[in-house]
């Protein structure tokens, strides 16, 4: 039996990346807000831009509470998305070239958020990675977190749960 020829890393890497930039794309917020994921592997960090407009008290200067809430919610969203897909994309079951094209696959929705400001968010960029604590095929359970400086002190965390969209039926 012939072993298959294992791609280049790097064509590996594009693929992935570009089935990941398909994704956030995908969603015009994500790009309005200045949020991008850091890809390693299976493991995504999102990473939230500072700019000036995410400030809501000028007086500490504090991120805005619901630009960190919205940060923590796309990044669980997304971290779900990908997990989700990981394996057809990686079988070849779904085509990078139909992503790029927008044939996007529809998004886990959201059954309810909780968010935890721990302290306030500096004028700086900021992190976040989510955790999937629970993932079935109608729902889904999601824990997020946000730091700045150090990953040992987060400014805020959530608990996300979500409705799985559910298989087309046909196939496509």
């Amino acid at each position: 039996m012939a072993r298959k020829t294992p791609e280049p890393v790097q064509v590996v890497k594009q693929r992935r990346d570009a089935a990941l930039n398909a994704l956030v794309g995908g969603v015009p917020y994500i790009t309005f807000m200045g949020i991008s994921f850091d890809r390693r592997g299976d493991e995504l960090t999102g990473v939230l831009s500072f700019e000036d407009k995410l400030i809501g008290n000028p007086m500490l200067p504090a991120i805005h509470g619901g630009v960190t809430a919205a940060f923590l919610e796309v990044t669980a969203m997304i971290s779900l998305s990908w997990a989700y897909i990981w394996e057809d994309f990686e079988s070849g079951a779904l085509d990078v070239e139909a992503l790029a094209a927008g044939n996007l696959p529809r998004l886990p929705k959201t059954i309810d958020f909780t968010v935890d400001y721990l302290r306030s968010g500096l004028p700086r960029d900021a992190y976040a990675r989510a955790t999937i604590t629970r993932a079935g095929r109608r729902y889904a359970s999601v824990q997020a977190e946000a730091w700045q400086d150090n990953r040992d002190r987060p400014f805020a965390q959530a608990t996300a749960h979500f409705l799985m969209p559910r298989p087309d039926p046909s196939g496509d």
